[in-house]
């Protein structure tokens, strides 16, 4: 499984597919937040940008190859095993995302909270805006699992059906997503910091649901 995960990291860097994500990452975070605000309001803005972003990591990893070279890739490993370490290859890159963007925070934001606002710990706020992103990033990729193959075989459906389902996942009441960025808003306003263990749990969960059911589909379909 590391060298599948090697080979699809080699790849994705080589291609330059990784490249398109970051840019709309670093586009939407500029327009999102500004230098100076608070720290966890800006925390919350970049945990919900991860999640339609690794989705679509996900997309530039399982579409890399060309249909000829992922069948030679699959008899030789299995379709399951090469699927999971496209989306292992896929959650890695939001993870670095994530921790990137938590430092680039701490960096341009201003107070922990909002004005008015109880003062809070700032190793509290980056441990509970990395929690949230992270909890994003696993809704990301479990989302990128069911609208890219083997799931979707037709292309043309799968980001239009991603986007929807990332807006979904993000402003769904009983999302985790919803939950941990909520929880972000609320103690920039509270001062008061909680760390989003039951939607981590959740989210980890989810993404192990959508995980095993695009690893077994890649070994029963075929393009």
């Amino acid at each position: 499984m590391r060298a599948l995960i090697r080979y699809q990291a080699e790849l994705l860097l080589r291609s330059y597919g990784w490249l398109p994500p970051f840019l709309a990452y670093a586009l939407l975070m500029v327009l999102g937040v500004s230098i100076g605000d608070p720290l966890l309001g800006s925390q919350a803005v970049g945990a919900a940008v991860l999640l339609p972003v690794t989705a679509w990591l996900v997309r530039v990893v399982v579409t890399a190859e060309p249909a000829a070279s992922r069948a030679c890739l699959a008899a030789a490993a299995t379709g399951p095993r090469v699927q999971l370490a496209a989306l292992l290859t896929a959650l890695s890159a939001g993870l670095l995302l994530a921790a990137g963007g938590t430092v680039a925070l701490l960096v341009a934001s201003g107070p922990v909270g909002n004005p008015g606002a109880p003062p809070a710990p700032v190793g509290e706020a980056l441990v509970a805006g990395f929690l949230a992103s992270v909890v994003c990033v696993l809704l990301g990729v479990a989302v990128g699992a069911l609208c890219n193959r083997p799931v979707l075989l037709r292309g043309q459906y799968g980001i239009p059906l991603a986007l929807a389902a990332a807006t979904l996942v993000l402003v769904a009441p009983s999302s985790p997503a919803n939950a941990a960025v909520r929880e972000l808003v609320d103690a920039s306003r509270s001062g008061r910091v909680g760390y989003p263990w039951a939607a981590l749990a959740v989210a980890g969960l989810l993404l192990a649901a959508a995980a095993a059911g695009a690893c077994g589909l890649a070994g029963r379909r075929t393009e």
